[in-house]
């Protein structure tokens, strides 16, 4: 991962359930600028995926030349970078390592929504929303948080968000993305937050960011003029608030997740305050449309499967597939040294 990946982890993993790792150091690349390990040059480049500051790498050895796609698609707000590859792809590659998440999920002529249409559907709800309107999306899907911030701003609302939202847009370094300083964003710490920030004496990091915080007594008063990034910790501060007349409740996230059962106490929540739920979102990983445009730009000499469901679906999509399961060791063999085995799945 990047530097940026890597920030936003390290200050995410304090707030996460359970004991989560911190990331080990790694390289500062830059997209474009190789670099040496051992005997490995390794390229990498930024890609278009939910996750920030995701890349594909280009490694080299021996004669040898491997592409690993990671995750991407060609729908978000960066699908520039992943056109660019496209249009000036790696040459002579002999393995191609190419994800596919999200075969299965469309029709093979198929397109996700983009970013920007996703925004369209947010301005409509939150245009004829009468309350509040609570967007449950991952905070670390960057994408997403500039899609409803866009939205706010195009129907009058503010976004409120809480200290672990904000901890992470700092992280990203990058202040073209909303932060907890901007006049059109506001900080809301809800009751299972500030036990937290109680119990591992975070204030100066509440102070921090405190900038525009909001109270409960707040969020009633302006709560037809918000959006509420929200994840189900706030279901008590807003319930006991009387914060959700109106309201509404836009699910962004995999559907997946909902239908195995993740979600069946926010179910339960919903139904009680008789609040509608709404899908929209769209998927980090590129169409089986996309995918083979990247496939057949690159024009690898053999192309294996990663991060899939259905690896049997690849000998129909692409040519010279070759499929290797978990824990499966597969090898080329170097130009310059016969007898060595240069890479492993």
């Amino acid at each position: 991962m990047g530097p940026a990946a890597r920030r936003i982890l390290t200050v995410a993993a304090p707030f996460l359930p359970g004991n989560w790792p911190i990331p080990a150091n790694g390289w500062d690349f830059k997209s474009g600028q190789s670099f040496e390990v051992g005997p490995f040059r390794i390229t990498p480049f930024l890609v278009d995926h939910a996750a920030y500051d995701a890349y594909a790498l280009l490694i080299e050895s021996e004669g040898k030349r491997l592409f690993y796609s990671g995750d991407l698609r060609i729908h978000g707000r960066k699908a520039v970078l992943v056109e660019r590859l496209i249009e000036n792809p790696p040459r002579d590659i002999d393995v191609l390592l190419l994800e596919g998440s999200s075969l299965g999920r469309l029709k093979d002529d198929q397109q996700f929504p983009t970013e920007a249409e996703i925004e369209t559907q947010l301005l409509q709800i939150f245009s004829a929303t009468e309350g509040l309107a609570l967007v449950h999306a991952s905070a670390q899907n960057i994408d997403r948080v500039v899609s409803i911030m866009r939205a706010c701003k195009r129907t009058g609302r503010k976004l409120i968000i809480d200290l672990y939202t904000a901890a992470i847009l700092e992280a990203t370094g990058n202040q073209n993305i909303p932060q907890s300083s901007w006049p059109d964003v506001a900080l809301f710490v809800p009751q299972a937050q500030r036990i937290q920030i109680k119990q591992n004496a975070w204030f100066d990091l509440l102070k921090h960011h405190a900038k525009n915080r909001i109270f409960i007594e707040n969020l009633r008063e302006v709560q037809n003029k918000s959006v509420l990034l929200f994840r189900p910790l706030y279901c008590r501060d807003l319930e006991r608030g009387d914060c959700l007349k109106g309201a509404a409740y836009i699910y962004s996230l995999w559907e997946g997740y909902w239908e195995q059962g993740s979600y069946n106490k926010l179910k339960e929540w919903l139904k009680r305050n008789s609040i509608p739920k709404i899908s929209i979102h769209t998927s980090g990983h590129a169409s089986t449309k996309d995918l083979k445009r990247i496939a057949e730009a690159i024009h690898p000499k053999m192309v294996v499967s990663i991060h899939t469901f259905l690896p049997e679906r690849y000998s129909e999509l692409f040519p010279n597939v070759q499929v290797h399961f978990d824990g499966e060791w597969c090898s080329l063999l170097s130009k310059t040294r016969p007898e060595s085995h240069i890479f492993a799945c």
